[in-house]
């Protein structure tokens, strides 16, 4: 597995995986009916910097890290992270992980936080509780979840400096 910076030219490559991702509708707040220039903009857009997961010369991940907050707020990161279904399970997600939290560090982050991890992701909350994150926060039945409907979602966080 190789990990890259991605490339516009990527996008081909991560919209099968956006679509695989959100379909569901169990995961992420974006609609199943989300377009590609809504996908576009979240990996590409301004202010973004996004990375590629690369498994025998085929895109099987990404993530993307961004500051959470402006000015004064943003010394603490966010990130967002898909992995293909056809690979979950092999790693791909932890790589992930461990490579957005030392570009975090490499770019003068203090801190990452995920605002919104839904509670019912049982393999995002394990792996984010593995990397040392921990919940600080609890939103009540925030998540539309398409099978079991309202669910909780979590906001997660850790220092940087806390590997």
């Amino acid at each position: 597995m190789r990990i890259r910076r991605a490339a516009e030219d990527d996008f081909a490559g991560l919209w099968p995986i956006f679509q695989a991702v959100v379909a569901p509708g169990d995961t992420y707040v974006f609609s199943p009916e989300a377009t590609q220039a809504d996908a576009f903009d979240y990996w590409f857009g301004p202010g973004v910097v996004s990375f590629v997961a690369e498994i025998d010369g085929r895109i099987a991940g990404m993530y993307k890290l961004i500051p959470n907050q402006r000015d004064l707020g943003a010394h603490v990161a966010n990130a967002s992270f898909m992995v293909s279904p056809d690979v979950r399970g092999l790693g791909v997600g932890e790589a992930l992980g461990r490579h957005c939290l030392e570009e975090a560090g490499k770019r003068g982050f203090r801190a990452m936080q995920f605002n919104f991890v839904v509670s019912t992701n049982a393999g995002a909350v394990a792996l984010w509780k593995k990397l040392g994150f921990k919940v600080v926060g609890v939103l009540p039945e925030a998540f539309r979840h398409r099978a079991l409907g309202y669910v909780n979602a979590y906001v997660m966080h850790r220092f940087l400096d806390a590997a």
